[in-house]
């Protein structure tokens, strides 16, 4: 349920979105370099990213449920059949997110009057999740810690994108929910590859991809849309994030792979460059009952 990924697809939508409407060009006009260009420019510029140096927000994640398709095994007896049954319907968990250079993260979920939390101070990562019976302090493991070294800073990865070792390259146009959208291949200094969806009217980032989930033992491809934007600080945030995980083929097991109906994460409030205390991104403590007599 506490998953890594939840925290990867939103430090990558804000990273990527703060954006405001620019001119509209068209289609396959225009290079690479200069689309990143108009999209760092439209985000604000790189003094205006450089001046937030901490961010807060706050919202829900959609968790639970039994909204994926089930798949039935050659010979399922009816107790088997009988999971495909369960409620559909998906918890709301509130959630804080804070944030601070260089690439720091808290993030704290609520759930059955308990408290998740994970760490990350730029270099170690990790995570409490007492709602599974774990209430220890562990470290992130080293697909998490994978994960976490390549999450964007503040900044995203287009802002400054050629200082970082960023290489920017132009692979086609596309249409996305009928807009026209420039799809950007973005080569990080590591050799990591991400592609960027930049709408063509606005040049608010449209989509971007995740990283990829491990379901039923095969990874599979994520995307993550971004929309509901709104103005904080004179800043264009997207409030709703949607996480799709795309179906494969087939699965480990040799099946052909149900669909996964897309993760919603609502953004309630942000606040940008609030005091935030260099605690909350150490090693989290764990509050321990005395126990006398």
């Amino acid at each position: 349920m506490f998953r890594n990924s939840w925290t990867t697809c939103i430090l990558l939508a804000i990273g990527v979105s703060l954006a405001v409407a620019a001119d509209t060009p068209k289609a396959a006009t225009l290079s690479a370099s200069a689309i990143a260009d108009k999209n760092i420019a439209a985000r604000g510029g790189l003094n205006a990213w450089q001046a937030v140096q901490t961010m807060t927000l706050t919202g829900k994640l959609s968790a639970g449920g039994n909204q994926r398709a089930a798949l039935e095994m050659p010979g399922s007896t009816a107790a088997q059949k009988l999971v495909s049954a369960r409620p559909v319907e998906e918890m709301q968990l509130p959630f804080t997110m804070e944030l601070k250079r260089p690439r720091k993260m808290r993030f704290e979920l609520q759930f059955n009057g308990q408290t998740a939390v994970q760490v990350f101070d730029g270099a170690n990562g990790w995570k409490l999740r007492p709602f599974l019976n774990r209430r220890v302090v562990e470290p992130y493991t080293a697909e998490e810690m994978k994960m976490a070294s390549m999450q964007a800073d503040l900044d995203g990865p287009l802002m400054d994108y050629a200082a970082k070792g960023t290489r920017v390259d132009l692979d086609g146009t596309e249409k996305l929910d009928n807009r026209d959208t420039y799809k950007l291949k973005l080569t990080m200094k590591n050799g990591q590859v991400v592609h960027v969806w930049i709408d063509a009217q606005t040049f608010l980032e449209a989509k971007i991809e995740g990283q990829p989930r491990r379901l039923d033992g095969t990874y599979h491809p994520v995307e993550i849309y971004f929309s509901d934007y709104r103005a904080v600080n004179g800043l264009q945030i997207p409030f709703l994030l949607e996480t799709k995980v795309l179906p494969v083929a087939k699965n480990a097991l040799g099946f052909k792979d149900p669909p996964v109906p897309a993760e919603k994460t609502v953004i309630d409030s942000v606040v940008i460059n609030p005091k935030l205390d260099e605690a909350q991104f150490t090693k989290p403590e764990i509050q321990v009952a005395s126990n006398t007599k």
